[in-house]
Order: structure tokens, then C-alpha cells, then sequence
């Protein structure tokens, strides 16, 4: 019992404070997870189907056109039209900013509780230093006298 309460208390003072440990942040994740994959999706699912339309590309060469685009790999054909090269250059911009943002959104809480974590260590430490520097001083001090 008591160190279920410990890891409550740590859980909590990462940030973590759940009803059950661990619960509360695993359906965020779950949840930031689904909401930036249909994102995704639907940035790929408008750009097939723009090139299938301006280009007359197959679903599925669109569909890999856009991946590419997405993935900032860059696709192995070039649109033949002008409509095409802005349409794929929009989307270029577009579906490379939201993959990186997606990936932000998942992943930014759990580097922010990493950023607090190493922040709470070097404030540890260096209050042990400055303790340990004033025990010397006094120590010095002390011995002069």
C-alpha cells in the first residue's frame, strides 16, 4: 500500500496525476494519437484525390505521390501540368507541415514531462552542491578559528 502511494505521489509530481496511474495519460496518447492520424489522413486523402483530378493519376499512384510528398522524400514522377506543380507544391508544404505537426502533438507531452524531470534533477543536484560547498565553508571556517 504504501508504495503504491509513493508512485502516486511521483506520478503526480511529474505530472502524471491520474485517477489510476497511468490511465488519464495513456488515453491521451490514445487520443492525440487517433485525432493526428485522421489528420494526416484527410491531408493525403484531399491530395489523392486533387492529383487524381488535375493530373488523372490512379488512386493508388496518387496515393503514392502524396506519401512521398508527406514524408519529405520526394515522389518519383513529376506532375505534368502547371495545375499539377502548384497543386504539388501546396500540398508539399502542406502535408510535410502537418506529418510535423502531428508527430509534435503526440509526442510534445512527453518530452515536456522529460524537459520537468531533468529540470527537477539539476535543481536536486545543485542544491546538493551548494550544500555540500557551504558544509565546506563552514568546515574551513571553522578549522581557522
Amino acid at each position: 500500500m504504501a508504495l503504491a502511494i509513493d508512485i502516486r505521489r511521483r506520478a503526480y509530481s511529474l505530472g502524471m496525476a491520474t485517477t489510476r496511474l497511468g490511465q488519464r495519460t495513456l488515453r491521451s496518447i490514445y487520443r492525440r494519437g487517433a485525432l493526428s492520424t485522421a489528420l494526416v489522413a484527410c491531408v493525403l486523402a484531399v491530395g489523392t484525390v486533387g492529383m487524381h483530378i488535375i493530373e488523372g493519376m490512379s488512386y493508388v499512384d496518387a496515393f503514392y505521390f502524396m506519401s512521398m510528398l508527406a514524408t519529405a522524400q520526394g515522389p518519383t514522377i513529376s506532375p505534368s501540368t502547371v495545375a499539377g506543380k502548384l497543386f504539388a507544391a501546396a500540398m508539399a508544404f502542406l502535408s510535410v507541415g502537418t506529418v510535423v505537426a502531428a508527430l509534435g502533438f503526440i509526442f510534445g507531452p512527453f518530452f515536456g514531462m522529460l524537459l520537468r524531470v531533468g529540470v527537477k534533477k539539476v535543481e536536486e543536484e545543485e542544491a546538493r552542491l551548494a550544500s555540500h560547498r557551504s558544509k565546506k565553508e563552514q568546515d574551513g571556517l571553522g578549522a581557522g578559528l
